[in-house]
């Protein structure tokens, strides 16, 4: 069996070795791979791998012969699903992951907009402190969780795991979906999760249905203090209505690891935007996560190899 690997390079970068993967069949892997590359690259194969490259109806249209799609992540809006349920070929991901990394990433960029370690690490290097008349200084606003609100969008298993940490800080957390508007069960609706939330965190999929979702109108609703907080995909949210709620002090900050085009363009409007801490996509990538993330790919090909397919997201 022919497997093609279209993006490998972030998952492996040396440290992840391909050779669990390669005992299943011939194994052809490229670091990255241009758009109009995807076609020549994967013709002939069975199954394909790939993290971001992505395949569209049309590209799939021309490869006859795939039989499998293993996406290298959580997230799987790179493949047009509908259309690879139509010509038969399964799609699956790797749910779980990254649960813990992303879990502890998030409260990362959080503490880093509470206590901005890394701006007064900079300036004691710079030589503030020694230059100090008082024993201490800070230079930006220290901020202290407990008793704080955390409104988490997207409850699954890494918004769960956001939730428990939280709770751990001492703070009381409201969850919510990006899909259902209304108060549901233990959900409250979006409405009252950003209006009464301190600091907000999403970790919902990104959809056709709420692409942009956290747009001027919701952000009009959070307190001028309030954070908010993105590890999940840079398309749930309207980076020129955050930028402007920003620069206009309507919000406290924000933190995200992901935008809406990857790898980050120039005239992104968070590039200039005030109290925004842009990380570029690791919350993912710690070498256990991706580990993980390996071992459950050969899983998922070997399964689907025996006729037993695992973590299959559209059911054929």
């Amino acid at each position: 069996m022919k497997i093609v690997v279209l993006d490998g390079y972030t998952l492996n970068p040396g440290d992840n070795p391909w050779g669990s993967l390669r005992a299943l069949g011939e194994v052809v892997i490229y670091d990255r791979t241009p758009v109009d590359q995807i076609v020549e690259r994967s013709a002939g194969a069975e199954v394909v791998l790939t993290n971001k490259v992505p395949l569209s109806s049309t590209t799939l249209a021309q490869l006859p012969k795939l039989k499998l799609i293993a996406v290298l992540a959580t997230g799987y809006n790179i493949v047009d699903i509908e259309a690879a349920r139509l010509q038969g070929v399964v799609v699956c991901n790797v749910p779980t992951y990254s649960t813990e990394s992303v879990a502890q990433f998030t409260f990362a960029l959080l503490l880093e907009l509470c206590h901005r370690v890394g701006a007064h690490d900079a300036l004691v290097h710079d030589g503030e402190w020694t230059r100090s008349a008082d024993f201490c200084f800070w230079r930006h606003p220290l901020i202290e969780l407990s008793g704080k609100t955390m409104g988490i969008v997207g409850f699954g298993r890494i918004g769960r795991r956001v939730g428990q940490i939280a709770e751990a800080f001492g703070m009381k957390v409201l969850a919510g979906s990006a899909s259902v508007s209304a108060a549901r069960g233990d959900r409250v609706s979006l409405e009252e999760l950003f209006s009464r939330s301190d600091v907000i965190s999403l970790h919902c999929p990104q959809t056709p249905a709420n692409t942009g979702f956290v747009n001027r109108e919701l952000l009009r609703l959070m307190k001028p203090t309030a954070l908010l907080i993105n590890t999940a995909r840079g398309g749930l949210v309207n980076e020129k209505d955050l930028a402007e709620a920003l620069n206009e002090d309507r919000l406290g900050g924000a933190a995200v690891d992901v935008v809406s085009a990857e790898p980050m363009k120039g005239d992104n409007p968070l590039l200039g935007a005030k109290n925004c801490i842009i990380t570029p996509h690791i919350a993912w990538a710690t070498l256990a996560a991706r580990r993980r993330l390996m071992e459950t790919t050969v899983r998922n090909v070997a399964a689907f190899m025996a006729g037993r397919p695992e973590n299959v997201v559209n059911p054929i």
